[in-house]
């Protein structure tokens, strides 16, 4: 057996290790009793443990040098081996016990978070959150000494190999001297909210978000939707699993949930079926991955075209009629694309969205480089939101601080990858319909093969065949920049300031 062949056996079994790890939190989100989760979070621990040993063994090390040495030629065998050496640079730099550590401590804390979110409870969290913070510390300093990285960096390049500040500063500079005044303009010239009713029971909008998946392209012999207290989606090509919340007064927001989720799931039902089991078949970073879900939700799914298709499928599910106001393809529109500076970043518009961005960015760099405390991200959170959005939370920790999963969860270093995927949307959009054409009746008519046929081509079936910025630059023609989706939105909601 050659070092390659072993090396592809000792993938696939690591592949079947995180495939049962991801499902085990798929069903602590979505399934699992309450009482289930000291016994789940030692489940879960143990199989990134049996991973991270597997990954740092000295058989596996020889292995690579090994397949090194035998240089392969084919470029997905050689893709294979560059995305192995690095996961394994940044496994052995992290010791098995804060491994452990820190699985265990995010498990318990994300699992007091669902229930301390719920009763506006910041104070309970707070203990376990800092345990997170303090492993995450550790974890990220251990990375960045053998990476050579500023630690936050090291965090970033675990979301998205090669991701680093330098490279983040600037456009989100950019993005923050533009959006503000371009809110502004929006605003003086936008009308009272529209308001809508009818029959929105999480059946009806479960009904209306499997009638829209299908058309998109999500196959649901490969898939499955849920509730769940946070929307979300894992799995692969095989088995794909998206969750949405439902609310009772408003069906925008889940229904736009769902279409960002399914974004986020049609990459992973389009991704190379060749080497399944190994790396080089698996999605790349997040920003790309966040950039698939974008797509769909904001480039295609709140265009007028998209909306002409979907209204009368809104419709007749949901026996939807005007509310004060006229139920009609206008109206819905301004629904949709309504601007507000608001609370909640996964209700938030495309305009205000990357600012929520900003702001979690700044404070996550500002607690792992122990310049705020676990203790004072209510206050940090507080002045951020009154400085960006001129919104005064107080003692609001539910739509504040304890509102998104991810830091509860042991994710510092994702919230970038959200605002860069929506650059690099505008920017794959652009050159999709720079390469194919008016794509917008298709749209009109429910038809999304083209649409969808574009990014299986250009972004699914690439798995990570080469790195993301350099995907970015081969598909569209140009490094990432801001250009691209500043145009996009000076587009969609006027000139601006």
């Amino acid at each position: 057996m050659s070092a390659q062949e072993a090396l592809h056996n000792k993938f696939r079994v690591i592949h079947n290790l995180n495939h049962a790890s991801q499902y085990l939190s798929w069903d602590e989100a979505v399934m699992m009793p309450k009482g289930g989760g000291l016994a789940r979070a030692d489940s879960l621990a143990t199989l990134r443990l049996i991973v991270h040993e597997m990954i740092t063994s000295s058989e596996m090390g020889e292995l690579i040098e090994a397949a090194r040495e035998q240089n392969p030629t084919d470029e997905w065998e050689a893709a294979n081996l560059r995305v192995i050496e690095h996961q394994r640079e940044r496994s052995t730099a992290v010791p098995p016990d804060l491994v452990v550590a820190l699985s265990k401590a995010s498990s318990a804390c994300e699992q007091e978070w669902r229930e301390k979110r719920a009763e506006n409870d910041w104070n309970s969290v707070v203990p376990l959150l800092a345990e997170v913070v303090k492993l995450t510390r550790e974890r990220a300093v251990s990375l960045g000494e053998a990476l050579a990285l500023d630690p936050y960096d090291a965090l970033l390049d675990e979301y998205e190999p090669g991701l680093k500040q330098q490279f983040i500063d600037p456009l989100f500079t950019r993005l923050v001297e533009f959006l503000p005044g371009f809110v502004d303009d929006i605003l003086t010239r936008q009308g009272p909210p529209e308001k809508f009713q009818g029959d929105f029971s999480p059946e009806r909008q479960m009904e209306l978000a499997t009638r829209l998946m299908k058309p998109l392209g999500f196959n649901f012999a490969r898939g499955r939707i849920d509730t769940s207290h946070h929307p979300f989606s894992c799995g692969n090509f095989t088995d794909t699993r998206i969750t949405t919340r439902f609310g009772a007064d408003d069906f925008l927001e889940s229904m736009y949930a769902v279409l960002h989720e399914t974004g986020h799931a049609l990459y992973q039902q389009g991704l190379p079926q060749c080497m399944s089991d190994q790396p080089v078949s698996h999605s790349l970073g997040m920003m790309i991955h966040e950039s698939q879900s974008l797509f769909m939700e904001m480039q295609v799914c709140r265009g007028d075209s998209f909306l002409q298709f979907a209204k009368p499928v809104i419709e007749e599910t949901l026996s939807v009629r005007g509310n004060g106001t006229p139920w009609n393809l206008d109206t819905l529109s301004r629904a949709v694309r309504r601007v507000e500076r608001g609370k909640i970043r996964v209700e938030s518009d495309e305009t205000t969205y990357p600012l929520h961005i900003v702001l979690r960015y700044g404070i996550e760099k500002a607690l792992l480089q122990g310049e705020l405390s676990v203790e004072d991200i209510p206050d940090a959170w507080n002045q951020r939101m009154l400085d960006s959005f001129g919104i005064e939370l107080g003692d609001d920790y539910r739509n504040g601080c304890m509102q998104d999963v991810h830091w509860f969860a042991g994710l510092i270093g994702y919230f970038p990858c959200y605002s860069l995927g929506a650059l690099t949307a505008a920017q794959l959009y652009q050159a999709m319909v720079r390469e194919i054409g008016d794509i917008e009746n298709d749209f009109v008519a429910g038809r999304f093969d083209r649409s969808l046929g574009w990014q299986r081509a250009n972004v699914h079936s690439r798995g990570q065949l080469i790195p993301s910025f350099e995907l970015i630059e081969t598909v569209t023609g140009s490094p990432l920049s801001c250009d691209p989706f500043i145009a996009h939105v000076t587009s969609r909601y006027g000139s601006g300031s």
